[in-house]
């Protein structure tokens, strides 16, 4: 801890105008990471009143997230998360309902857990791969994010509430969606627009926030009207059935409807843009292609992959590890601090917000050399065993890391065995993507063209 005497000016670019300048020209992460570059790897970004500070650093990452984390939390900079989306689930919450939550929810999500659900993984990955056959003889192209996205959807719906037609899947992941916008369209603008203006976007928000409450409740109830012994063995009768250690009693019906928004919004968006930035990837690196297709070549052989052969297909996993230290599909998240602190020798006074961001601490260069190569070669065993634990934290970092990341992980190895066996998707001649971030890591498209492989 540094005395006042020693403690140093944090610098950054001032002014609102030539902030929000720096982001209309290069958008957030471009601003953000070309500050980076002059301010150094602890800067602030000041907003009239308001301070944010940046850390970059995995020492940065490692004090906010571990080392003191108690200082840390889930507050303010996330009200509108819980406004406008997720209500109290997971994600949201704090202090000792977090932790009762966390507890409840843990053994669902497990290495072994998540195995329950591969078996759909499977029946979905078929679905696609069917697909990708008849696209692949027509010779069109197709926008790989949109069958990323239904896919992924149709996992975790599936997972969640043995939701089965696919009606009913699009239906709910528009809704989700619109909502997903709405967030994230908010949080960039300088000035929020008031939700009680009849706008066209305030409008469709609240249908789509109505038509999502309105469906969970109505599958709550209906699970309550019937005998547990009819109820299916999805992830909302597990909710259901489970019961709070201390009190004995059942989750109540808005945490099942808070956590099951936030189970969908983080399984299915995420892991989406993960498969096509996986994809992306793989189209401008025949190299890495090419060692993902002798692997699963000679592990699989044309067949169907199970629970044994992943273990069998580790540069699989490596190719999955370097999309997501490339493109995490949460490039940033905040932090408030609680009381004041010091953080790099710099002062953060109670109530300062910090932003750490996965995006550009994995393009570290003290850490990742050539740090925009995407080389699966990073994560041998002992690369991985030699570099800094918080140099790569794509899930966040410590207590409050991701508790679905088994679940993605397993999820992408599984259609990327599937599907890369098969397949080899080419980026369209001329087509280089944009990303952004708008809440999430927003991809601008990814029209592919799938071709089969022999």
């Amino acid at each position: 801890m540094n005395t006042a005497a020693t403690l140093k000016t944090m610098p950054g670019p001032e002014g609102l105008f030539q902030i929000m300048g720096g982001f209309r020209r290069l958008g957030f992460l471009g601003f953000v990471g070309e500050s980076w570059k002059t301010y150094g790897d602890t800067y602030r970004l000041s907003f009239g009143p308001r301070n944010m500070t940046i850390a970059i650093h995995p020492e940065s990452v490692r004090y906010v997230s571990i080392t003191n984390r108690q200082n840390y939390e889930k507050l303010k900079s996330y009200d509108a998360v819980r406004h406008y989306m997720l209500g109290n689930g997971l994600l949201t919450s704090t202090g000792d309902t977090w932790k009762r939550q966390r507890k409840l929810m843990a053994p669902f999500y497990t290495p072994r857990g998540v195995q329950a659900y591969a078996e759909l993984m499977l029946r979905d990955g078929e679905r696609l791969v069917e697909r990708w056959e008849r696209i692949a003889q027509r010779g069109e192209p197709v926008e790989i994010i949109d069958d990323m996205t239904y896919i992924t959807a149709s996992i975790i719906l599936k997972a969640m509430f043995s939701m089965e037609t696919s009606e009913e899947i699009i239906d709910l992941k528009d809704s989700v969606e619109i909502m997903i916008g709405y967030l994230s369209s908010n949080q960039a603008l300088p000035f929020k627009i008031p939700d009680w203006l009849p706008t066209k976007t305030n409008r469709d928000y609240k249908n789509a926030r109505t038509k999502v409450h309105a469906y969970i409740n109505g599958i709550i109830a209906q699970r309550r009207a019937l005998p547990e012994a009819q109820w299916p063995d999805d992830l909302l009768a597990r909710l259901m059935l489970a019961r709070d250690e201390e009190t004995g009693l059942p989750v109540p019906d808005d945490m099942l409807r808070d956590e099951s928004i936030t189970t969908f919004f983080a399984g299915h968006e995420t892991t989406a843009k993960t498969m096509t930035s996986l994809w992306y990837c793989l189209s401008k690196s025949p190299e890495a292609t090419a060692k993902l297709h002798a692997e699963l070549d000679s592990v699989l052989g044309g067949r169907t992959p199970t629970m044994a052969d992943l273990h069998n297909l580790p540069y699989a996993l490596q190719v999955i590890k370097e999309t997501l230290r490339l493109y995490p599909p949460a490039p940033v998240y905040v932090r408030d601090a609680l009381a004041d602190d010091t953080l790099d020798g710099y002062p953060i006074p109670a109530g300062s917000t910090i932003l750490l961001s996965p995006f550009l601490t994995h393009r570290h260069p003290d850490f990742w050399p050539d740090p925009l190569k995407f080389d699966p070669e990073r994560w041998t065993p002992e690369r991985e065993a030699e570099r800094h634990p918080q140099a790569y934290h794509p899930f966040a970092s410590g207590q409050r890391v991701c508790i679905g990341n088994n679940f993605s992980l397993l999820e992408t190895h599984i259609l990327l065995a599937m599907l890369g066996q098969k397949f080899a998707p080419r980026l369209v001649p001329g087509f280089e993507p944009k990303f952004e971030m708008r809440g999430t890591l927003s991809i601008s498209g990814m029209p592919m063209y799938i071709e089969k492989r022999a």
